[in-house]
């Protein structure tokens, strides 16, 4: 297929970068920071050009490699995108190299390490997008978590080891219960004539095919791993504690892509492998959702702490997407997808910049601020901006996905009640109360501390590291149909196969 290495090019080229940094000695710093740099801009340059070659109007895989792995259980090196996979590469290469120059001057130890394993963690994160063999899948799914676990472990907070530690097990038991799922899948295809295989795409043709019984296990052994990743409550607890204690770019990067990871999975795997499952899950699945919209609003609004009031906004708006991937209509699969997309944009940028104003201050407690918008005008009205933006106000990014989950869900044909519709709008509200309180307590009123009369405003450096998600929660606020037209075909036959295996 023509440009078939495209994929496994951006897959390996942040790898080749981690190798190349080995050969670096550690005391290049300046060095080191610029090479790291230099390979994510390179991915993600490719990761344009990936998107200008892709053709929106075609379904299925495109620039697809394959080799064979382990040729007698039919396991393969095999990559390809869709418009699902593509737009998640997307923010995932966007997101890397604005994550890694965010740390520019707050990461000043062990800098080869937190750069090298920066790299490794995007390779990873790729690689979960792209794997279209389940094996690969869970080798990229597995091999995510040792980069994520480090950056958190040696370059995190106070709690950093009691952090990363629980999100390692978190995840890690979650994982085992899916390769349980991966290995059961396999041997149900070995009892067709298809014969043992990972395959995804073999698999999608013989898996809605199981009985029943079957696939409520299998759905519910892949369902947790992906629920605990995106998280879902009530397996979101790890998530504050990660966020609080990750450095500025691990929180960027866990916000931005690797919570998506739960949410492509339900997608890419629950769905169309397990559509009587998904049906019978379907209720339960929005019921949690919506609990944690609610719960997750509120209990961010009684945070003290910017970074965990940020990390409780993510419950929330996680399970608005949740809620539009199990509502079966295209409308509301387009808004989860997008909503993905602006999740990472948005919550990116908040944890951008708590992670600024952090480095400035040394304190995350809102009740120390207050009345900065007169010392630092260009960083409050940028605050002001994403966090508009977080709440989903029409003309930015987050009004778009909403809309759709709402619009999708209302008319439901799996849910067929618009009472999940109902309860998710009203996280918008809460959504409103928490952030605006935020930005009102830190931004306006009074100055509460003398010291933050000599605050600087953003660097150079930082507001050059705002502007591209500004820039992008805007278009996506006012022309979404250009993100839209990328996934469209593949939510309208993800959608429908889904409808028509369930009606056999």
């Amino acid at each position: 297929m023509e440009n078939s290495f495209l994929t496994s090019l951006i897959l390996f080229l942040p790898v080749a970068g981690a190798l190349f940094l080995l050969l670096v000695p550690g005391d290049k710093k300046q060095v080191i920071k610029y090479i790291g740099f230099g390979f994510t801009i390179i991915t993600f340059i490719l990761s344009i050009y990936l998107y200008y070659q892709f053709d929106v109007s075609k379904g299925g895989f495109q620039f697809v490699d394959k080799a064979s792995w382990i040729s007698n259980l039919d396991i393969s090196y095999f990559v390809g995108v869709d418009g699902l996979a593509l737009i998640l590469v997307l923010l995932t290469t966007f997101i890397t190299p604005i994550a890694l120059v965010s740390s520019w001057s707050s990461i000043n130890e062990k800098v080869k390490e937190f750069t090298f394993f920066v790299l490794v963690l995007e390779a990873g994160m790729i690689g979960v997008f792209v794997s279209l063999d389940l094996f690969l899948f869970y080798v990229f799914w597995e091999a995510m978590l040792i980069p994520m676990y480090f950056i958190i472990g040696i370059w995190g907070g106070k709690r950093r080891i009691y952090a990363s530690v629980k999100f390692f097990i978190y995840t890690m038991a979650g994982s085992l219960l899916m390769l349980v799922a991966i290995i059961w899948l396999g041997v149900y295809a070995g009892s067709t004539p298809t014969g043992f295989t990972t395959d995804i795409t073999k698999l999608y043709q013989i898996a809605p095919d199981m009985a029943m019984n079957i696939q409520l296990w299998m759905f519910a052994a892949f369902a947790i791993s992906f629920s605990i990743k995106v998280p879902l409550f009530p397996f979101h607890t790890w998530l504050p504690d990660a966020h609080v204690e990750a450095p500025t770019a691990g929180s960027v990067i866990l916000a931005g892509v690797l919570l998506k990871m739960g949410t492509y999975g339900l997608i890419r795997f629950n769905l169309p492998l397990f559509p009587d499952a998904t049906l019978y899950f379907a209720p339960w699945f929005a019921t949690l959702s919506v609990i944690g919209i609610i719960y997750g609003a509120l209990v961010a609004m009684v945070q003290t702490d910017m970074k965990k009031l940020v990390a409780y906004s993510s419950v929330a708006h996680m399970g608005f997407i949740v809620l539009g991937i199990f509502a079966g209509t295209v409308e509301a699969m387009q808004g989860a997808i997008i909503q993905m997309v602006n999740h990472g944009l948005s919550t990116g940028a908040l944890f951008l910049m708590v992670g600024y104003i952090y480095e400035r201050t040394h304190t995350r407690e809102i009740a120390d601020y207050g009345g900065i918008a007169k010392v630092v005008p260009v960083y409050a009205t940028l605050l002001l901006i994403v966090s508009l933006s977080s709440i989903g106000v029409p003309g930015l990014n987050g009004f778009i996905g909403e809309f759709l989950i709402l619009l999708g869900s209302f008319k439901s044909p799996i849910y067929n009640n618009w009472i999940f519709s109902i309860i998710a709008a009203s996280g918008v509200i809460f959504a409103a109360v928490y952030l605006l309180w935020m930005y009102q307590r830190v931004c306006l009123e009074k100055i509460r501390h003398a010291n933050l009369e000599s605050l600087k405003d953003l660097d150079t450096r930082e507001f050059a590291l705002l502007i591209p998600l500004i820039l992008f929660i805007v278009w996506i606020g006012i022309y979404p149909s250009t993100f839209l037209r990328i996934t469209e075909v593949f939510s309208r036959d993800t959608v429908n196969t889904f409808l028509q295996n369930i009606v056999k």
